[in-house]
């Protein structure tokens, strides 16, 4: 299949889990009905974004995946034929908790899950209060409409991930996001920190020839301090703009992309041919010094 439609679900969360989840599943039902064939929630979308505490009672938040939240999503991956790449909040056992996302195949099936490899930990971003850092790899999904790779919002400032998920077979990166401004923060920083944050993932795009997604949150949240600033986008794989989402708006947007045109790119500027692998062990040490 070369043309695959990417669905794009940007909205706001409330605190009530249950009423996020079935929000989510009318807008996936849109998407759907507006011919989406794989379609992204944004990163922990049963919920607000917690994280900007540390606060115990928010482990209470956290499921088992597959879980409740998979459980209702599988049916209506099933019922619509969508493959639904969902972003959660994973308790693996007493005390240890994952930002995960499953991804769900469009016959209901659930495929497996990726966990967040980078963890920050930063004024309102407390994530590492929360999550521990992924412990299975980087991950591609074979789905019905392509090998879908997923990556998690922190872990889109860094070269490494996607490169190994392009180097994996991904069609398509996906990057579920929750990310946003503090309220009393200048416009003119707002925007450098928005622009810097869609040019280093369009660049995985350039640097890998794949099509990039990246779908976040919107509204304000933490008592109006902090305004998610929305911005979902989609590129094809020369990292061209297919589709922008606004900073204030819930949006179902579908976006055709070709996954043909990868080919096209890497023989045209072959990066992956050129590549000096047999140069780059340092990049496994935390800094090149001497100590």
């Amino acid at each position: 299949m070369s043309k695959v439609k990417i669905g794009t679900v940007q909205m706001s969360c409330v605190a009530d889990k249950q009423a996020n989840l079935n929000k989510a599943i009318e807008k996936i039902k849109e998407a759907a009905a507006k011919g989406a064939q794989i379609i992204c929630l944004q990163e922990l979308f049963t919920s607000l974004y917690f994280c900007d505490v540390e606060d115990y009672d928010n482990f209470e938040l956290a499921e088992p995946i597959p879980g409740p939240s998979t459980d209702a999503l599988s049916p209506v991956a099933k019922e619509l034929g969508v493959v639904i790449i969902a972003s959660l909040f994973e308790k693996r056992a007493q005390g240890l908790y994952h930002n995960t996302t499953a991804v769900i195949d469009a016959d209901g099936t659930y495929l497996g899950k990726y966990r967040k490899m980078h963890i920050p930990d930063d004024p309102a971003f407390y994530e590492k209060f929360y999550f521990t850092p992924g412990d299975l790899g980087y991950k591609v999904f074979p789905t019905k409409f392509g090998k879908v790779g997923v990556l998690i919002c922190w872990d889109q400032w860094y070269p490494e991930a996607s490169r190994i998920t392009a180097l994996m077979g991904a069609d398509v990166m996906f990057y579920p996001t929750a990310i946003g401004w503090a309220t009393d923060q200048d416009e003119e920083t707002n925007q450098d920190q928005y622009n810097a944050w869609q040019t280093i993932q369009r660049s995985h795009a350039v640097a890998n020839g794949v099509p990039v997604v990246s779908v976040n949150r919107v509204g304000f949240e933490q008592d109006g301090a902090m305004k998610f600033w929305g911005g979902s986008f989609v590129t094809n794989a020369q990292g061209k703009l297919l589709y922008l989402a606004s900073h204030d708006k819930e949006e179902v947007v579908v976006t055709e992309v070709d996954l043909a045109q990868t080919d096209y790119m890497r023989k045209h500027w072959p990066f992956l041919r050129d590549r000096r692998i047999d140069t780059y062990s340092p990049i496994t040490k935390r800094f090149i010094d001497e100590n």
